[in-house]
């Protein structure tokens, strides 16, 4: 395509997407040919566009804004307009970074610019902006991405599905009856209907991983310690927290991963040396010969879609003709001891920033600031001892241990994403109109495999492989031992070409 055919063909993607009858049915897989280089290039692929000067920096961020708007209210995956941000980024340079003139959208939970405000889902921090701007942040602008917006979350990004009475909800584009999942939720609905091809994540309990399943993206969550969280702070959660991105294509995700990855000032922890030439370039050679643990059942024994177990038992059949070896295990783990480690992980961290964040405004916490389920959490952890944490800290330093013991046998285990397709919106939100145990039960029987990388700082991707017979998607998850990203997106490009899942979007991208 010429220039003008580029710019042409964008103006009409961007009109298709505001069609508001398609938001009001099922959606169907598109078969149609895309009309715009946000639907036909990846980012690493508009990045090229700018550098051969196919297209330019502003052009691309035209593109974006304009299907952010159309969209918008339909999905409602937007937190925070930047667009002047973005703007002024454009007159000052992008550089010539790897990703130099690409729009960008980050989540607006613990990512922070400068002068800017970060939400966090909620109302007690609506008004809160940070004086820093995230290291995280930086290597994205040195990179040459052009952040325009923030995403949505869940408060605090507590839960599997993005709705928040600071925001509203987050509707899945295959359906916007359904959740995109959480806490990535918006970026995961952005990605997904074709604003960009990639976007900020992070993932404390699987929130990568869960909307990218939900959206039929691509979701890795790298080891502890691989993407910097400062510098406010350097860990989230006890270790539990990570951070990275849902995208389209694999190679963007390796790609990214090369221009974030790195210790920074005041890290307790760094993850182990990425490949001599980066991830990216190491996707040029394909696995042989995986050992791969076939792992259906939850730890828990909670029950799982039959939709599910047959995806990824057609997923294990996909990796076997690709000459890999399936092994039906699982780990031994104290599940509920890891349960209680992660709630007081969780739950003392929260209570902690909410209390001092209170204390600053001069407001009580109460339903007035913080929704019904965030309240239970703080209200419980302010029961917790230093003991307590002890404990907690030790129970995950115990299921590292018995998972890299386990792991000595097998290069990843191959599970469900979910125990269910999406859901339906209105179940497990932060204000859910049932008591905190009913919560509980039903989001830890939606999301029973997730976590369990989270607690072992191991590597862990959703690959978006199957769909439901209701046209919703549904994720295969892959984890791998800790440090070892590069062999879970060796396996994931492989899985890309054998499969492809670029095709495939809702009418609505």
């Amino acid at each position: 395509m010429t220039r003008r055919q580029i710019i042409a063909a964008a103006g009409v993607g961007a009109a298709l997407g505001a069609v508001p009858a398609a938001a009001k049915t099922m959606v169907r897989q598109r078969s149609a040919g895309a009309s715009s280089p946000l639907d036909t290039h990846d980012a690493l692929g508009l990045a090229d566009l700018v550098r051969r000067r196919q297209i330019s920096a502003t052009e691309l961020l035209d593109m974006a804004v304009a299907r952010a708007r159309a969209l918008q209210p339909t999905l409602n995956f937007m937190a925070q307009d930047l667009e002047g941000y973005a703007r002024h980024r454009i007159k000052n340079g992008v550089g010539t970074g790897m990703f130099a003139g690409v729009p960008w959208l980050i989540k607006d939970l613990n990512t922070h610019i400068a002068g800017e405000r970060t939400g966090q889902g909620s109302r007690l921090y609506a008004d809160y902006k940070a004086d820093v701007t995230s290291e995280l942040v930086r290597r994205y602008e040195a990179a040459g991405l052009v952040i325009f917006g923030k995403t949505t979350t869940p408060e605090f990004g507590l839960t599997a599905t993005t709705e928040s009475i600071a925001t509203g909800s987050t509707r899945n584009p295959w359906n916007v009856a359904h959740s995109s999942g959480g806490s990535s939720g918006g970026a995961a609905a952005a990605v997904a209907a074709g604003v960009i091809p990639a976007a900020h994540a992070t993932d404390g309990g699987g929130s990568i991983r869960i909307p990218a399943s939900c959206c039929g993206l691509f979701g890795l969550k790298p080891s502890r310690g691989r993407v910097p969280m400062g510098p406010l702070r350097t860990e989230g959660w006890g270790g539990l927290s990570t951070h990275h991105v849902v995208t389209r294509s694999v190679r963007d995700s390796a790609a990214l991963l090369d221009v974030t990855h790195g210790q920074e000032p005041g890290s307790r922890y760094v993850a182990p040396s990425p490949p001599p030439r980066g991830f990216l370039a190491a996707l040029a050679q394909r696995s042989k010969g995986l050992r791969i643990a076939l792992m259906t059942t939850p730890l828990s024994g909670s029950p799982v879609d039959p939709e599910c177990v047959a995806a990824v038992e057609e997923t294990a059949h996909l990796c076997i003709r690709l000459g890999h070896h399936i092994e039906v295990a699982a780990p031994k783990l104290d599940v509920a001891a890891m349960g209680f480690a992660q709630f007081v992980l969780m739950g003392g961290a929260l209570a902690a920033d909410l209390e001092d964040r209170g204390k600053a405004l001069g407001v009580p916490l109460d339903t007035q600031v913080v929704e019904p389920i965030t309240l239970a959490f703080v209200e419980t952890a302010r029961n917790f001892t230093a003991r307590d944490y002890a404990r907690a800290n030790a129970i995950m330093q115990t299921a590292a241990l018995a998972m890299a013991n386990f792991m000595t046998n097998y290069d990843m285990i191959l599970s469900p994403t979910l125990a269910a397709p999406p859901i339906a919106l209105g179940q497990i939100g932060l204000s859910p109109g049932v008591d905190f145990q009913t919560w509980g039960r039903r989001t830890s029987t939606y999301t029973p495999f997730a976590a369990l990388a989270n607690s072992t700082g191991q590597p862990s991707m959703s690959v978006p492989l199957s769909m439901s017979k209701s046209g919703l998607p549904i994720g295969s998850m892959f984890t791998g031992r800790y440090g070892e990203e590069v062999l879970l997106l060796r396996l994931a490009a492989q899985l890309e070409q054998a499969a492809p899942w670029a095709h495939r979007r809702p009418t609505l991208a």
